[in-house]
């Protein structure tokens, strides 16, 4: 497990004034997704099933992002004791398939495998931040800050492995950048939308646009300047470039102002 539990958490502190309810639906979603990280694990490791060191590795991240959802999920109980986190897992279960029996890395090879991991640690380190500073309600910010720290722990764990493996495949940087891209796009897919949908339960039926709108116009509005230069900077260090300097200046401006121009889009879409 990790340096923390979930009893480290201040849960006598919480405080009902400061709840925000756009931040609890984000928190309910957030639950079961992070909740789901045993079944990663388990792929993981039918993956790099020779790699007894990063199997280790691999089941204890996954048992550290279980317990991020149980912290999340015991938090939104708090703060809406109406919320059945275990009838929201088990929609967003039913709902959301990957296969996770496979043994092979759906990115081609295991330091691929790797930039992939990066990629997402970089997204959740980014957005827990984002989600920490965002957020008055102090147990909240209190469980967004652990699980920040554990997220860029991992990113660190996972670039460590990628490089290991790197000078077995000697993936090009041309080829870790398709990766990426490819990482990045799917931040669009069905996941999150479904875990807004499955958490937060505000229609019988799921519509994809719908509940991806709802989900990234919350989301998105987190972000400042110096989350996004900051995960802009671990992406380049996963893809093999400099993560200062600039390009990184670049690419942060860049990035920054597509954040800008999707959330104006989400927010048009729903006026």
């Amino acid at each position: 497990m990790g340096v923390w539990t979930l009893d480290d958490i201040p849960w006598q502190d919480f405080d009902r004034s400061k709840l925000d309810p756009e931040l609890l639906r984000l928190v309910k979603a957030a639950s079961v997704v992070e909740y789901n990280g045993g079944a990663y694990a388990r792929h993981l490791c039918r993956v790099f099933d020779d790699d007894p060191e990063f199997q280790n590795f691999a089941r204890r991240w996954g048992e550290e992002e279980v317990q991020h959802g149980a912290a999340l999920a015991r938090w939104a109980a708090l703060a809406d004791p109406s919320f059945d986190f275990a009838a929201a897992f088990d929609r967003f279960q039913h709902g959301f398939h990957v296969d996770f029996d496979s043994d092979r890395s759906r990115r081609g090879s295991r330091a691929g495998e790797m930039i992939a991991r990066c990629i997402v640690e970089t997204g959740t380190s980014s957005y827990y931040t984002a989600l920490h500073e965002a957020a008055a309600e102090p147990v909240l910010r209190e469980i967004c800050r652990h699980i920040a720290a554990d997220e860029l722990r991992h990113y660190r764990l996972f670039y460590k492995t990628l490089s290991r493996y790197l000078v077995r495949e000697r993936l090009g940087r041309w080829a870790r950048l398709r990766i990426a891209l490819g990482r990045i796009a799917e931040s669009e897919d069905d996941e999150l939308a479904y875990a807004y949908f499955a958490a937060n339960g505000e229609a019988p039926e799921y519509d994809r646009r719908r509940c991806g709108r709802a989900y990234a116009s919350r989301a998105v509005a987190l972000y400042r300047p110096h989350h996004v230069q900051r995960m802009v900077a671990m992406v380049l260090k996963a893809i093999g470039l400099k993560p200062n300097g600039q390009l990184g200046r670049f690419a942060s401006a860049v990035a920054w102002h597509g954040m800008r121009l999707k959330l104006g889009g989400l927010r048009r879409q729903a006026g």
